[in-house]
């Protein structure tokens, strides 16, 4: 794994960034100790998108509101 300076990181960030991002994570030390590992994000697919509320098909009674009066009063 790559591992570079603190130094070297400021100078190249967009290209290590980059390199992270098609799979080539690296380490930036400082006196040649490791402090950080950078690596891409598993981010979720923005075309597959989940739905949320009512499903299609499904609708809401008339009297929802008023379900179980009788049992409560």
């Amino acid at each position: 794994m790559l591992t570079v300076t603190i130094e070297e990181a400021e100078i190249n960030l967009a290209q290590l960034v980059e390199g992270a991002v098609q799979g080539v994570p690296f380490i930036i030390a400082k006196a040649g100790k490791p402090l950080v590992k950078v690596v891409a994000l598993d981010t979720p697919d923005p075309k597959a998108t989940r739905r949320t509320g009512f499903l299609p098909g499904i609708s809401v009674p008339e009297d929802f509101n008023r379900m179980g009066e009788s049992e409560t009063q």
